[in-house]
This record gives structure tokens, C-alpha cells and sequence, in this order.
């Protein structure tokens, strides 16, 4: 293999990820954010955040998911100099995620009674209710951003929504300041605090990124609304062939990471929050393989509309050696600071050492969680979505889960066990997904005509 070949990627690959990547770690930092500030109110408020976010996710993971729906058809009708046709996807692509957002905002207010089953600590759900009441409001302005956002990144414009994101970040921080330990005017709200620093955070993102797009020239030609007969069912069926198995994908991965969170509260209150900064810190290195499986999306979807599959196949290779040098920097960096970075969350000594057992662990498995999470990209930008649905299903649920429950039992390993199953199913995942894309890259190149 002459890995010049695909070295000489990285260049493009980067500039088109670098905004993404910083994008997805504004929303991690406000998780973050929320973390570091109501972490220095107690163990049982830090809990309470992560026991409501357990659930937040779930439903965020199907929003984005469907809303990813609209990165490859843009960027196959880019890569066809098809404006028209972009038109339509964008429009109903709009459309399909305000309505994602109402109706999950809806299903969270509804869902909220299950934290009260899940057997966790009643002092963390007392607290984590009116924090989700809250935060699943958000799924509106949220869910309509993503909609504006993955159209800006088929066309491969993806740095208003890292600006929007960025700027909201720091309107969430100040809010959160104010609100979770009553400076100046405000009243002092603890973890619902929090929650409204997120909420009105979002809002702003919102209006932020819809006014830099209407003043850029190359989005105009799609913002152009004369009126609603061009609406039709076909293009709300193509968005959903590919938004449902993608949210699908999405809810399999998060809600195995959504049920470490459960599993470590059986454990306690310490176990779980000591889940919820290792997440937290895994997170963030997971933005930047995000970051470059959207890219992945991008250009093979570009590639796929001007049906040049061995360059395809090239730059997407060049996309999963590009994430597995990054994420083994990020590795070393985890096991040399493992009892270095819980202590900025936290002071209590039995948090911070189960913390710094689940980072050494982090630090192997997100070598694969970023490999898969790139290839299911490629995957997606060739509009492949039913088979990495049915591969993502089997690696999480019927390989992880297992490991996860019986090793995170308390007289086994406890919560290193729990992410032991991660490391299992993620591992699992990004092997089987390499396969699948190594069959279809090969299968589309041998069908060209010389």
C-alpha cells in the first residue's frame, strides 16, 4: 500500500472536519460546562444531571440521526450540480426535523415517569425531573439548528454552524454562572439552573446560524420559498430511508452508553458519577472522530454523484487512518492523565479513582468507537444505511450488553466491567463495518466501466 496515496488527504480532510469537529465539541462543552458547575454542588447533583441527560440523549440521538439524513443527499446532488433537486431535500429536510423536534419534546415530558423505575437513588431523581423538564424543550431549537446545519455541511459549508455553536457556548457558561449559584440578580436554581442556561443557549445557536446563512450568496438559491406545492411525500420517504435506519444506528449507540449510566447506578451514587465524568471525557476525543465521519459522508457522497469510486474508496480509507492516528494521541494522553482529570470535577476521593479506572479503558475503546463512527460516515455518503443498522444492533445489543451487565456486577468488576462491555461492542462494531464497506467500495469499482 503506498500510503502517500492517502496521506495526502489529510490536508482536505481536516479543513472540511476542523469545524465540525469544534461544532460537536461545543455541544460536549456545554455538558461540560453543566458538569464542572454542578459538580461542585454535591455527588447527588452531578448524578442528577447525568440520570436526566441518560434520557435526553436517547431522544437526541434519534433527532440528529434523521436530521443526518440530509448531509448525503445534499452532498450527492452538490457533487451533480443539481441545485433544484437540493432544493427539495433541504426544504423537507426542514420541515421533517421541527416536526422531530416537537414530537420528541412531547415523548420526553411523557418518558419522564421512568426515572422513578429504573431503581436508582430517589435523591438523584428528585433532582435530575425538573432538570429534564427543562433541558427537552431545547429539542426544538435544537432539532430545527440541525436540520439548517447538515445542509450548510453537504454543501461542505461547515463553519457557520461550528460559529453559531461556539458563540452559544459561551451564552450557556455565563447563563449557567448565574443561574445554577444566584449571581447578581438571579435566582439561585442549582441544577434547573443548568438546564435553563441550556435551553436558552440553544435558542440563540438557532438564530445565530439562520442569520449568517441568509447573508452567504452559495445558500440563497436554496433558502428560496415561492410556495408549498412543491412539497411532496416522495422526498419525506427518501428522508426517512435514510434517517430512520441512521437514527436507528445513533439510538442503539447511545442507549448502550444510556445504559452504563443505569448499570453504574446500581452500583451508587459514587459509581455513577464517576461514569458520568469518564463519559464526559470520552466524549469530547468522540466529537473528533464525529467530526471526520461527517467529512466522510461528505465526500464520499461527493464522489458517489460523480460516480468516481476508486477516488471514493481512497479518500475514505485515507478518512479512517487519518481517525486512528488522532484517537491514539488522544489514548496516550488519557492513560498518562488518568488521575489528573477526574479532580477537575470533582473532590470526592472514591469518585476520582473509579474515574481514573474507566479513562484507561476509554482510552482503548475510542481507538475503535472513532474507527466505526467514520466508516458508517462513508457508509452513509453511499447511502448504505439498512446492513450498518442490523451490524450496529448485533455489536452493541448482542455482544456489548452482555459483557457490560454480567462483568459490571458488583462482586465481579464493578463499573470497569461496565465499560469493558463497551470496549467489546464498539471493537466488534468497527470490524464488521470495515467489511461492509470493503464489499461495497470493491463491488462499485468493479462495475465501472474501464
Amino acid at each position: 500500500m503506498q500510503l502517500n496515496r492517502y496521506t495526502k488527504e489529510f490536508k482536505t480532510n481536516l479543513i472540511i472536519a476542523y469545524p465540525i469537529m469544534l461544532g460537536q465539541l461545543g455541544h460536549i462543552l456545554v455538558a461540560l460546562a453543566d458538569n464542572l458547575m454542578v459538580g461542585r454542588l454535591g455527588a447527588a447533583q452531578l448524578a442528577a444531571v447525568s440520570l436526566g441527560n441518560s434520557l435526553v440523549f436517547i431522544a437526541l440521538s434519534l433527532g440528529i440521526g434523521f436530521s443526518f439524513a440530509i448531509t448525503p443527499l445534499i452532498a450527492e446532488t452538490d457533487g451533480a450540480n443539481n441545485i433544484e433537486k437540493g432544493r427539495l431535500h433541504f426544504h423537507h429536510g426542514v420541515i421533517m426535523c421541527t416536526v422531530n423536534g416537537i414530537l420528541l419534546f412531547l415523548a420526553l415530558l411523557v418518558a419522564k415517569p421512568i426515572l422513578y423505575y429504573l431503581d436508582q437513588p430517589k435523591e438523584v431523581v428528585e433532582l435530575a425531573i425538573p432538570y429534564l423538564e427543562i433541558v427537552a424543550f431545547s429539542m426544538i431549537p435544537l432539532m430545527i439548528f440541525q436540520a439548517f446545519k447538515q445542509f450548510a455541511d453537504g454543501l461542505s459549508q461547515t463553519r457557520y454552524a461550528m460559529y453559531a455553536t461556539l458563540v452559544a457556548n459561551v451564552i450557556n457558561v455565563i447563563f449557567n454562572y448565574f443561574l445554577i449559584y444566584g449571581i447578581w440578580i438571579f435566582p439561585r436554581l442549582e441544577v434547573e439552573g443548568a438546564a435553563w442556561g441550556t435551553l436558552i443557549s440553544r435558542f440563540f445557536m438557532l438564530g445565530l446560524l439562520l442569520y449568517m446563512l441568509s447573508r452567504k450568496r452559495i445558500f440563497k438559491p436554496y433558502l428560496q420559498i415561492s410556495n408549498l406545492s412543491h412539497i411532496r411525500w416522495s422526498e419525506f420517504k427518501e428522508l426517512f430511508r435514510l434517517g430512520f435506519p441512521t437514527a436507528l444506528q445513533m439510538l442503539f449507540e447511545v442507549a448502550i452508553f444510556t445504559a452504563a449510566i443505569f448499570l453504574s447506578g446500581l452500583l451508587g451514587t459514587n459509581a455513577q458519577a464517576a461514569n458520568q465524568i469518564a463519559l464526559n471525557l470520552a466524549s469530547m476525543t468522540f466529537m473528533i472522530a464525529v467530526g471526520l465521519g461527517v467529512t466522510a459522508t461528505i465526500r464520499v457522497g461527493n464522489q458517489k454523484g460523480r460516480k468516481d469510486y476508486p477516488n471514493l474508496r481512497r479518500i475514505a480509507i485515507s478518512i479512517f487512518i487519518l481517525v486512528f492516528l488522532i484517537e491514539a494521541v488522544f489514548a496516550v494522553v488519557f492513560i498518562v492523565f488518568k488521575d489528573v482529570f477526574p479532580m477537575m470535577y470533582i473532590d470526592n476521593t472514591e469518585v476520582i479513582i473509579v474515574a481514573s479506572q474507566l479513562l484507561v479503558v476509554a482510552a482503548l475503546f475510542q481507538l475503535s468507537d472513532g474507527i466505526q463512527v467514520t466508516i458508517l460516515g462513508a457508509l452513509r455518503g453511499l447511502q448504505d444505511v439498512n446492513i450498518p443498522t442490523a451490524i450496529c444492533f448485533v455489536a452493541y445489543w448482542i455482544i456489548g450488553f452482555p459483557v457490560s451487565w454480567y462483568l459490571g456486577k458488583e462482586d465481579q468488576m464493578g463499573s470497569p466491567g461496565i465499560w469493558l462491555g463497551l470496549l467489546a461492542g464498539l471493537t466488534a462494531s468497527a470490524l464488521m463495518l470495515y467489511f461492509r464497506f470493503n464489499y461495497l467500495s470493491k463491488k462499485l469499482i468493479k462495475s465501472t466501466p474501464s
